[in-house]
């Protein structure tokens, strides 16, 4: 069995710092992947322990972005997004090659999407063009005969039961029908699984943000926008996949959720 474990920490030391390292205790994942680590390179590894394998892609603009694959097993390759100018030094997209005791080749991806704003049509054109970029890479790399699985932060709810107050956020970014489109493309034409949905069914959630504001935890007026994307083959393999929502609002160390997967390989 692999499990697989993906959580925007927003901000790796105040996650550490609230509790992230008891729920790792518990989980106890295989892969862990991070996004908005906001850290340089020497402390995300202090910060994880010497356990892990690290492959970290730090953004040039401090204190924003970042993203990380650690990994149980040692990386074969780790690439850091320097393959199209959308990944480029902004912290958005590192990707790693394992081989699996069963000798299958897996590529994991941790990926972190703009937030985009729906009143600024240049911050719009970049998030867009990350999504056309991360759509060619993923392609690129289902042609190399491996099984791959994005992760991470979308900042897309793809479909009305992706969020829970749809109908408010019509017209704004995260839910634009602009956006929601490339996930589409994704899931129904290019064939890659979202784990969570197979696993949840058609279901309202399961919800892995909710704003520090308000009462939004409280009443689980939240978000689905992190994902686990499986290539079809190992999507087949997975066992499990859910949303470790905290047990209540003190207890979080994120305002995202961890989204964790197993899968029998």
């Amino acid at each position: 069995m692999l499990t697989v474990a993906s959580v925007n920490v927003n901000g790796l030391r105040a996650a550490t710092r609230k509790g992230m390292h008891d729920w790792l205790a518990e989980r106890r994942p295989d892969i862990l992947t991070l996004q908005e680590v906001r850290a340089p390179d020497e402390l995300v590894a202090d910060l994880l322990g010497p356990d892990w394998h690290i492959a970290h892609a730090e953004s040039l603009a401090k204190g924003r972005a970042g993203v990380a694959v650690a990994t149980r097993l040692p990386h074969r390759a780790a690439r850091f997004g320097d393959h199209h100018p959308a990944f480029t030094d902004n912290g958005r997209w590192v990707e790693v090659d394992l081989r699996l005791p069963d000798g299958a080749n897996l590529t994991v991806i941790s990926a972190y999407a703009h937030t985009g704003d729906e009143t600024s049509p240049v911050r719009m054109a970049e998030k867009l063009a990350w999504f056309d970029a991360a759509g060619e890479r993923l392609a690129e790399l289902r042609r190399g005969r491996r099984h791959v699985l994005l992760t991470g932060d979308l900042n897309v709810a793809h479909r009305e039961v992706d969020l829970k107050n749809w109908k408010g956020n019509i017209g704004k970014a995260g839910f634009l029908p602009e956006e929601r489109v490339h996930l589409d493309r994704w899931f129904d034409e290019a064939g890659w699984v979202d784990l969570a949905r197979q696993q949840a069914g058609d279901v309202a959630g399961p919800y892995s943000w909710w704003s520090y504001r308000g009462k939004a935890f409280d009443t689980d007026a939240g978000w689905r926008i992190d994902y686990l994307i499986a290539s079809p083959k190992l999507a087949a393999t997975t066992t499990m996949c859910t949303v470790d929502r905290a047990p209540s609002y003190a207890e979080r160390w994120s305002d995202h959720a961890p989204v964790v997967a197993t899968f029998a390989l």
